[in-house]
C-alpha cells in the first residue's frame, strides 16, 4: 500500500458522525442539516433538457481533451468574467469537478525528490492537504485569523518556506470564511511565484457566490492578464458549476491557465482517465453560456444571509461573508464553549447540524485557527435556514451541559 495513505486524516463529515454518534436529537424538532456545502436550490431546467437531449453521446468514449465547443465555451466565459484573453486550445481543460481536479494536479506537478512544501491556507478544504501528502510533499499551513479577515498572512511566510515551496494552493472566495483575495495580494503571490518558481492553484469555485452585484470577486487569471503575464505563467484557477449552476451532480467543472503546466497535466489526466462524458459536456456548454441562473441564484442566497443574519444578530457577533454560501461563526466567548462542544449541543437540542471549525483545520505555530468557530452552510431553503436561525438564537440563550 502507499505509505502516505497512514498520514490522511479522517474527512471532515466523518469526525461529525462519530461527534453525533449516540445522540438522540428532539423528536419534535425536525432535522435541519447546514454541514456540508452541498447547493440545494434547484438545477436549471435548461442544464437537464440539454443533457437529456445529448444522450446519444454515451456511445462514445469521451476524450480527456473535451469537445471544442466546452473549451471555447469556457474560455469565453473566463473573458468575459475576468476580462482577459484565453486560449481554449491550449489553457483550458474540462475535468470531473473541481475536487478530482485539485486533488490529482498535485499528483501531476510536485517533485517528491525535492522534500516539497505544499503551501495552503489553515483553515482548508481538505482536499489540499490530502493531495499534497499522497504526492509526497510536506503540506505547511498559513493560518487565515480575524485578525486578517480570516485570509492567510502571505507577508510574514518564512524565505525558507517559498524557497521549499513547490504548490501553493489558494481559495478565493475562502471556504469556509467568504473572505476574498485582494488583486494586491494576487500581485504579490504572482511575483513570489517568479521569485521562487513555485505554481499557483487558485480555488475559485465560489467565485460567482458573491453578495455585491457590481463588485465581482477578482481572479487569479484577471490579476495576471492585467500585468502583462498573458501566458499565465505558473498560474492554474480552478472553477466548477457545483455552486455556480446548483450542479453538483453534474460533476462538471474546468482547470485553466498556463499551457505549458495544462499540456503536462493533460499527459497525466489521459492515464488517469476521468473524461467528461459526451452529454455532461454539452449540457455543461449550455450552463457556462448563461448567466441569468446565476444571477438569480445569488438573490436567493442574498435572501437568506439578510434573515438569518437579521435573526442572530440579537444574540451574537455575526459577520456576512463578501461571498460563498457559509457563516463562519464565532462561538460567544461567554458560552465557554469549544467548537466540538457547541455542535454537538446544537445538534442534541435543536436538531440542527453544523460543522465544527476545528474539523477544517489543523494545529499550527501553535494554535488551531478554527478551533472556536462553527461553519453554518446556507444551503438549505430560506424557511429552513430561518427557523434554524430561531432555534440558534434560542440555544444561544439559554446553553444547557449534557
Amino acid at each position: 500500500m502507499n505509505p502516505h495513505l497512514n498520514q490522511l486524516h479522517p474527512y471532515p463529515f466523518e469526525k461529525l458522525a462519530k461527534l453525533k454518534h449516540g445522540i438522540i436529537p428532539p423528536a419534535n424538532k425536525s432535522s435541519i442539516v447546514l454541514s456540508i456545502g452541498e447547493p440545494a436550490h434547484t438545477t436549471p431546467e435548461f442544464i437537464k433538457e440539454t443533457l437529456i437531449a445529448n444522450l446519444q453521446g454515451l456511445s462514445n468514449y469521451p476524450t480527456t481533451k473535451g469537445i471544442p465547443a466546452l473549451r471555447q465555451a469556457i474560455a469565453t466565459w473566463l473573458e468575459k468574467r475576468f476580462a482577459c484573453v484565453v486560449n481554449a486550445e491550449t489553457q483550458v481543460l474540462p475535468v470531473s469537478g473541481t475536487r478530482e481536479a485539485l486533488f490529482s494536479f498535485a499528483q501531476c506537478v510536485v517533485n517528491s525528490a525535492d522534500k516539497p512544501l505544499v503551501v495552503m491556507p489553515n483553515p482548508f478544504y481538505q482536499i489540499y492537504e490530502g493531495a499534497a501528502l499522497l504526492a509526497g510533499a510536506e503540506p505547511y499551513f498559513l493560518n487565515a485569523l480575524a485578525e486578517t479577515d480570516y485570509l492567510p498572512d502571505f507577508d510574514n511566510v518564512p524565505e525558507s518556506v517559498w524557497q521549499r515551496c513547490q504548490l501553493l494552493y489558494i481559495c478565493s472566495p475562502a471556504n469556509p470564511s467568504g473572505s476574498i483575495i485582494s488583486a494586491e495580494t494576487l500581485e504579490k503571490l504572482l511575483n513570489l511565484a517568479e521569485r521562487y518558481d513555485f505554481v499557483i492553484a487558485s480555488d475559485e469555485c465560489y467565485s460567482e457566490l458573491y453578495d455585491d452585484e457590481a463588485n465581482p470577486p477578482v481572479g487569479l487569471l484577471q490579476v495576471a492578464y492585467a500585468l502583462g503575464n498573458t501566458d499565465y505563467k505558473r498560474c492554474v484557477v480552478f472553477h466548477s458549476l457545483s455552486k455556480r449552476s446548483n450542479a453538483p451532480g453534474l460533476r462538471s467543472g474546468f482547470v485553466a491557465g498556463d499551457a505549458d503546466i495544462l499540456a503536462h497535466y493533460f499527459q497525466y489526466r489521459t492515464y488517469q482517465g476521468c473524461a467528461m462524458p459526451v452529454p455532461t459536456q454539452h449540457a455543461s456548454i449550455a450552463a457556462w453560456q448563461d448567466e441569468s441562473h446565476v444571477i438569480e441564484n445569488r438573490r436567493l442566497y442574498r435572501e437568506k444571509f439578510a434573515a438569518f443574519i437579521d435573526i442572530l444578530s440579537e444574540v451574537c457577533e455575526i459577520r456576512k461573508p463578501p461571498a460563498s454560501f457559509y457563516i463562519w461563526l464565532k462561538i460567544p466567548a461567554h458560552l465557554n464553549l469549544s467548537d466540538t462542544e457547541f455542535t454537538r449541543l446544537l445538534f442534541a437540542e435543536q436538531n440542527i447540524t453544523v460543522l465544527a471549525g476545528s474539523f477544517l483545520s489543523r494545529d499550527f505555530n501553535g494554535i488551531n485557527p478554527a478551533a472556536n468557530h462553527v461553519r453554518i452552510a446556507l444551503v438549505a431553503p430560506l424557511a429552513e435556514c430561518i427557523e434554524a436561525a430561531q432555534r440558534i438564537k434560542q440555544f444561544l440563550s439559554g446553553v444547557k451541559q449534557l
